[in-house]
């Protein structure tokens, strides 16, 4: 049996036209901008009209530790939308845009898998509607206005060796982390040490994702801090006078993005940073039109419950006042036992004693979960290799923890493989109570706010500052930053800051390397262990196997 590519999948689909989509979730062409056929951007102006009405139940997605069996996080999530239109509930999936450096490098595509996909599937994991782009340019002019200023008298006296602004570009490019620019005599600028970051790691990605409208955006962006004066003062984006163009540019990139999936559930993807380097969630914007339009809406975090659920749940949450009524956490049986110690070219075979030792991995994340008080639905993503007894093994386990359990077959059989998970997301949603709280407060200072995520959240026994780091916290406090939440850059397979500690490690110390403050955004970043924020390629990058016929058609993008 022939087993199509998710490409080919995609691009057999039949798609309604996108005002036929927008149509059937109570969307007025009015509020659509088209972008072709099958995709539009929804004017902002619909959150303002639909004020008073009011809000679905939300539902968040998350999962496991990712490992290189895979998880598959958002085809479940597509594939559960998908389930629950099928149960005819009125339903929206939203979810973040990708990033064309992990579509070019190990990723590959990132619109979900098999038969639970959002479409144009090209059209997604590249150019989309240009929101990557705006934002990038965005963060570019910042930069350029920034060395102009220098350039031209530096009134502001800015300490070009304290300048904390980087320029990004939309790859996976690690010969641009460190750079000397500037180079070439008095007319082509100051020389400094420079570096880029990967656009979605931008503090202006964290802002159109946080930002509740274009005023509220704007007031974001002029609050940027930018670099330090000779005399420590902070400089900001207002300095510069660079917030009113830098809004300009992304004034169409703030409106969420309508495509739907090969079911024709409706679609919203909004925003793309990362959630091991950024605070993983896809736009207010978009999950706030998704509950005033459904009476469900399905989003995701980005990797596991350590890092995307608890930036979802601290971060997103705290800013826009929404509560999730329910968590999926996804999990296979593969994944489990790679965190039990079975190497990848084993994990077809069945193997109970690994599962026992991997299955650690998920008990953490289900605990993660409960922290907050949302309660959990355990989901196996099936694999044709998963055996009766390992499966079984599963199950007991998540139900003798209070969890509901559901196999999902989503990635082959579209909503109808996703209806038993469905079916358990509604039970849970009228039958257990979220009791939705968040993990710290505001008046909590930040070490103790790093204190209890890492070992609240990671199961850390301690955290350890650089000399650096604990000087760039003591002065965020001293500038008032420190009601901020924290967003913890760390790796994304351990819950450790050491990549190989699989499983559930315990008795180890989380490593602060460095710390800033995104005040525009409205959180304070602490770098750990060597997670960079400008990712590289790998050794045989995806953007190999991808290549264009003679027709047009994209072929080898996942």
């Amino acid at each position: 049996m022939e087993i199509k590519t998710d490409i080919h999948i995609a691009q057999e689909a039949e798609q309604k036209l996108i005002t036929e989509v927008a149509e059937a979730i109570g969307i007025d062409e009015n509020y659509l901008e088209l972008y072709g056929k099958y995709k539009a951007k929804v004017d902002y102006s619909i959150l303002k009209d639909k004020k008073e009405e009011n809000n679905g139940k939300l539902i968040l997605v998350t999962a496991i530790s990712p490992t290189p069996a895979g998880e598959g996080k958002t085809t479940t999530s597509v594939g559960l939308a998908d389930a629950i239109h099928k149960l005819d509930k009125k339903v929206m999936v939203a979810l973040r845009e990708p990033s064309m450096g992990p579509v070019f490098g190990v990723k590959g595509g990132a619109a979900g898998g098999g038969y639970a996909q959002v479409v144009p599937m090209e059209d997604i994991n590249l150019h989309f509607t240009g929101d990557m782009h705006a934002i990038g340019a965005a963060n570019n002019l910042i930069a350029a206005m920034l060395d102009n200023h220098v350039q031209q008298g530096n009134s502001l006296g800015i300490d070009v060796r304290k300048v904390t602004w980087k320029r990004v570009v939309d790859m996976n490019d690690r010969q641009l982390r460190n750079i000397i620019d500037g180079m070439g005599g008095k007319m082509s600028g100051m020389p400094r040490e420079d570096g880029f970051e990967i656009t979605v790691a931008s503090e202006i990605m964290a802002i159109l994702c946080l930002s509740k409208d274009i005023a509220d955006l704007k007031e974001k962006v002029s609050d940027i801090v930018v670099a330090y004066s000779y005399d420590d003062r902070p400089v900001t984006v207002a300095d510069l006078k660079a917030q009113g163009a830098v809004a300009a540019l992304l004034k169409d990139a703030l409106k969420p993005n309508l495509v739907q999936t090969l079911e024709h559930t409706p679609a919203f993807i909004h925003g793309g940073p990362f959630a091991n380097i950024a605070h993983g969630c896809n736009s207010i914007m978009a999950t706030g039109m998704a509950l005033k339009l459904a009476d469900y809406v399905v989003t995701e975090a980005g990797f596991a419950a350590d890092l995307g659920a608890e930036k979802f749940l601290d971060i997103k949450c705290r800013k826009a006042g929404i509560k999730p009524s329910a968590c999926v956490l996804v999990a296979t049986v593969r994944a489990l036992k790679y965190n039990g110690g079975v190497a990848k070219e084993d994990l077809s075979n069945e193997n109970l004693d690994a599962l026992k030792k991997g299955i650690v991995n998920l008990e953490k994340h289900i605990e993660n979960i409960k922290l907050f008080g949302v309660p959990v639905v355990v989901t196996l993503n099936n694999f044709v290799s998963d055996t009766e007894a390992e499966v079984g093994f599963i199950r007991e386990f998540c139900e003798s923890r209070n969890c509901e359990f559901a196999v999902s077959k989503v990635w082959e059989e579209g909503g109808k493989g996703g209806i038993e998970l469905a079916e358990k997301i509604l039970y849970t949603l009228e039958n257990k109570k979220s009791n939705f709280t968040l993990l710290y407060p505001d008046d909590m200072s930040l070490e103790d706010k790093l204190h209890t995520i890492a070992t609240k959240i990671y199961g850390a026994k301690n955290v350890v500052y650089s000399p650096a780091a604990k000087k760039a916290l003591d002065r965020a406090k001293a500038l008032g930053f420190d009601k901020f939440p924290i967003c913890v850059a760390k790796n994304q397979y351990s819950l450790s800051d050491d990549p190989k500690k699989l499983g559930r490690p315990e008795n180890f110390d989380i490593n602060v390397r460095e710390a800033y403050v995104n005040a525009g955004a409205g959180f304070v970043v602490a770098i750990t262990g060597s997670i960079m924020t400008m990712p590289g390629l790998p050794k045989v990058p995806a953007a190999e196997a991808v290549d264009v016929d003679e027709n047009g058609n994209i072929v080898g993008l996942f």
